[in-house]
Formats: C-alpha cells, sequence, structure tokens
C-alpha cells in the first residue's frame, strides 16, 4: 500500500476527518490553513472536494516538525509510519507552506520536492498590542518572595523534554526553586516528576502551575531568574528555535539550554546563557543564585543586555 498504509496503521488520522471535515465543508473557505502533519489530511480533502465541487480553494500548510527526526507522539511502532505516509500523500496538494526555521524549511523542500522554499514564521510571542499583567504573578502563584532564586521551564510535559532534570538539579542548588507551567499538569509524567521531587526533599520548592493567556506569557516569566530548556537530542530538537526559547528572550531571562545545536549556537553566539550536555542536571552550569539573581535582574533592566535581532535566526526580545 505504500504510503496509503496510513489508513491501517493509524485510523484515528479518520477521526479528524470524521470531526472536522463536514464543517470546513459547510465554512465554504477561499483558504484553508492545516495546522501541522496531522490536519494536513483534512485541510487537502476538502480542498479536492471543493474543486471537485467547482470552487477554487488555496491550502496552506503550517508544519511545524520534522517528522522523520521526531519522537513519536505514542509507542505504537507503527505510529510514526502512519504519520510519514500520510504527510507523503498530502503535502503535494499544498499551495504554500510555512513552517518555524530557515533549515527546516530547506528540509521540506528537499524531503518533498516543493517548487518554493516555505516562508518562516517564528513561534515569537505576540506583543504587539497591549500586554497584560497576570495577576496573581509567578512569584505570588509559587508562594515566595522576590529575593528567592526561581528556575522556570514552560511547556507540554513531555519526558524528551527533561523537566525531570530541573528536579535531580535541586539538592545541588540550595534554596532554588523550580516553576513547571505545562499545559497538561495531570500526565503522568508530571505526577512522577512530583514523586521524585518528594523523594529528593525538594518537592516544596518544585511549583506545578498552569498556563496564561498568551498575553500574559512575557511578564509571567520575566519575574523568573532563568528559563531551562533541557531537552533530550532528537532530530527536530537540533533544527529548531522552539516557542519557549522567544518567550524567554522576551521575558529578559537568561537561558540554560540543552547542547543541541540551533539553540545552543545561538546562546552562545548572543551570550544570553550557557549550554550543557542534555539530561545533565543544569548546577554549576546554571547562573542562579543570590549574586547572579541580582545582576540578572540589573541586566534586564539595561536594553543592551539583550540580542538585537540581525536577521530571522535571531530573537527580538521586547523592550
Amino acid at each position: 500500500m505504500g504510503d496509503r498504509a496510513w489508513r491501517r496503521l493509524d485510523p484515528a488520522l479518520w477521526d479528524l476527518e470524521l470531526s472536522f471535515g463536514p464543517v470546513v465543508d459547510e465554512l465554504r473557505p477561499d483558504l484553508i490553513h492545516a495546522n501541522d502533519f496531522q490536519m494536513l489530511g483534512v485541510g487537502a480533502r476538502a480542498k479536492l472536494r471543493a474543486r471537485a465541487g467547482g470552487r477554487d480553494v488555496k491550502l496552506v500548510w503550517d508544519a511545524h516538525e520534522y517528522l522523520p527526526g521526531m519522537k513519536s507522539w505514542k509507542g505504537h511502532p507503527w505510529w510514526k509510519d502512519a504519520q510519514i505516509g500520510h504527510e507523503n500523500e498530502f503535502a503535494p496538494h499544498a499551495d504554500a507552506v510555512v513552517t518555524v526555521s530557515e533549515l527546516l524549511a530547506e528540509m521540506l523542500r528537499d524531503r518533498h520536492g516543493l517548487t518554493e522554499l516555505p516562508e518562516v514564521v517564528m513561534n515569537v510571542p505576540d506583543t504587539s498590542g497591549s500586554v497584560e499583567q497576570p495577576v496573581p504573578g509567578l512569584r505570588e502563584r509559587c508562594g515566595i518572595g522576590p529575593g528567592t532564586p526561581l528556575m522556570v521551564y514552560s511547556g507540554a510535559p513531555l519526558e524528551q523534554r527533561g523537566l525531570h532534570i530541573l528536579v535531580e538539579a535541586l539538592p545541588d542548588l540550595p534554596g532554588v526553586h523550580a516553576a513547571l507551567i505545562v499545559s497538561y499538569p495531570q500526565w503522568r509524567y508530571v505526577k512522577r516528576t512530583q514523586e521524585r521531587a518528594a523523594e529528593l526533599g525538594v518537592a516544596d520548592r518544585v511549583h506545578v502551575l498552569e498556563y496564561v493567556p498568551h498575553r500574559q506569557v512575557v511578564p509571567f516569566l520575566s519575574e523568573a531568574d532563568l528559563g531551562v530548556i533541557p531537552i533530550h537530542h532528537w532530530g527536530n530538537h537540533e533544527i529548531s528555535l522552539i516557542t519557549k526559547f522567544f518567550e524567554y528572550s522576551h521575558a529578559r531571562i537568561p537561558v540554560v539550554v540543552s547542547d543541541v545545536k540551533t539553540m545552543s549556537g545561538l546562546v552562545r553566539r548572543t551570550g544570553q546563557g550557557r549550554s550543557s550536555p542534555p539530561r545533565t542536571p543544569p548546577t554549576s552550569r546554571a547562573p542562579c543564585g543570590p549574586s547572579s539573581t541580582t545582576r540578572r535582574r540589573t541586566a534586564r533592566r539595561t536594553p543592551s543586555a539583550s540580542p538585537s535581532a540581525s536577521g530571522p535566526g535571531t530573537p527580538r526580545p521586547s523592550a
């Protein structure tokens, strides 16, 4: 069956069609935005149905991932092959492609034989309008004062993102707290991380928090002393500047990132933080203590302390 085998390997992709396909048809759009690889088939089929009915509909594929280089979201051995086949079948129907980095754009062009290089739209926080102040703020939600050193992680709670590494570091960082701002606090991995914190005797310094509205993200994170990205080596992690990197940059806090290629290279170039091997607790490499806290807060008030943007591969922190 080749690429068409996804129909048997992951029938859940049909559930997306059953849920969204009729709604798209009812809306009769002129333009369809397919969000990442799983929605690509829904958008492509809707485009083909519209064409069969005499309507000219365009499809924009918003590609977040390089499928061959990502870790499977599910443990089933066929899941990844199904997603790759599904993407291969429907990628040719996209009229335009946007993605998150120049390197990924080139890889997608080569992989799918695209006639044009995808446009790059980075995962940068929206600070163009009014920024809302979160109430209560990050430190108040953690129950700590302004003088307490605080590391922060924001994002999906997946094991390959390395949240547990922050917890493992805390015994070697007396007085330092860690805020884990996650999309699914109830997930088992989060619970295991909290259980490990209790075993290490640092449960009172680990704070699991939920997301805040998008216009509150930057001021929320800015109360931390350090943003941490302890992700593991996977193909996608090597080539991307992920959302939290830009969130930390706009919040004007230093970053400790695993030595994945793109992010560690940028951190070294801009001087906005440090890199360390993945799965290594950020202890001696982490600028997170009383003296560094004072230096960081002073630097954050200084415009020249943040990297300036000279191109699409460089974050542009807000003032």
